[in-house]
């Protein structure tokens, strides 16, 4: 890595594009701080994966981690909404937002996808192609060639080319690119840590940003599938987005130092910082959402006769913790006045909270378990 070179500016005219160096090569690691970030990173990742075989019904609060992560990653690239607007249906939200709802809805649908194509087909140009697809269906971006590599030039930062921050490679480079890219992903000869692999891949991406639109959300969900394609997570339960965005600056400056100054260095700590960070924050979710179902179980028990439809509604609150009066009659097939009486009973415990202040086609949520979440 002391030689590492990223790649080279080349003149196109009326602007110079960034040419990347091809990564699927030889790499010798020699820096200790880097090892010893590795390690912990490694130690923090196990505890992670191990926590999560003992979890029961791990797939709701996966679905909520993925909930997290699809409005963190769009809230990187300027979208506003939070996980409580996420989780309503899209007629409950506001007219202004509904847009930036789609989108956040999008990308919970291209990562199931894509974590359920993983046990079909490997970590590819194919698999990132099908993400991308479904990420962009029926967007803002829609008509930016969803699914397919880029076919024109494109930028990041400024109103037009001539005042770009940065110029990705020219569209001809984008097939030898991605190809080298994958090849390096699959290059068993490669003795790199599966941990920098990931590093490099993510950066390399970025740097290659083969779409017209959504190369942002679409490289930060290839470190989960990354992670679980090669076993390092059994399950989809570790993602960034949350640490990048909260340092955003950071998360873009130690990219473009990359390209800048040849500094690979500086921005494979800052990713593995960002593991370390996020596999602890699992650990206490995880922990927390368990002491929480416990004690709010535990109320449940005490109502005696009413438990049994309390509890199917409370089972479905940790997959989806918004409801309303006829969620709950779907839920457990009761009258209306009897759904009324669960969701007052609800409060009254604690599980419940009404959100709008409406005094008609009032929202609850299970504000607990969203905070634990947020």
């Amino acid at each position: 890595m002391e030689n590492f070179r990223s790649g080279t500016t080349i003149s196109q005219g009326y602007y110079k594009s960034f040419q990347p160096e091809f990564i699927n090569k030889e790499w010798l690691l020699n820096d200790m701080e880097i090892q010893s970030l590795l390690s912990k990173a490694d130690r923090q990742l196990g505890r992670l994966d191990m926590y999560s075989e003992h979890i029961p019904d791990i797939d709701l609060f996966i679905s909520m981690h993925v909930l997290k992560e699809a409005t963190q990653s769009s809230r990187i690239e300027g979208t506003q909404t939070n996980m409580e607007e996420a989780l309503l249906d899209k007629e409950d939200v506001s007219l202004e937002k509904r847009d930036d709802w789609d989108e956040v809805q999008n990308y919970i649908s291209a990562m199931n996808k894509a974590i359920a194509m993983l046990k079909e087909i490997p970590f590819s140009s194919r698999l990132i192609k099908e993400t991308h697809k479904v990420l962009l269906q029926g967007v803002r971006g829609e008509h930016k060639l969803p699914g397919e590599f880029r076919t024109s030039q494109n930028w990041i930062g400024g109103a037009s080319i001539s005042d770009a921050v940065f110029i990705p490679p020219v569209q001809s480079s984008i097939g030898d690119l991605m190809s080298d890219l994958e090849k390096f992903t699959h290059n068993e000869e490669i003795l790199l840590p599966d941990l920098l692999k990931i590093g490099l891949i993510h950066y390399q991406f970025e740097t290659i940003h083969p779409f017209l639109d959504g190369n942002g959300r679409v490289g930060r969900l290839l470190i989960t599938l990354y992670l679980v394609d090669k076993e390092i997570l059994k399950q989809p339960i570790l993602y960034l987005s949350d640490f990048f965005e909260r340092n955003k600056t950071l998360y873009y400056d130690n990219l473009m130092r990359v390209r800048t100054h040849n500094d690979l260095k500086q921005w494979l700590k800052f990713f593995l910082v960002g593991i370390i960070e996020t596999a602890k924050n699992g650990v206490k979710t995880f922990d927390d959402i368990l002491k929480l179902k416990a004690q709010s179980e535990n109320a449940i028990q005490q109502l005696g006769t009413r438990a049994n439809n309390i509890q199917k509604v409370f089972n479905y609150l940790l997959k989806r913790p918004i409801t309303d009066v006829n969620t709950v009659i779907e839920v457990t097939a009761v009258s209306q006045k009897t759904a009324y009486n669960i969701i007052e009973v609800l409060v009254k415990i604690g599980i419940l909270e009404e959100v709008t202040g409406a005094k008609r086609g009032k929202v609850y949520a299970f504000k607990k378990y969203l905070d634990i979440f947020n």
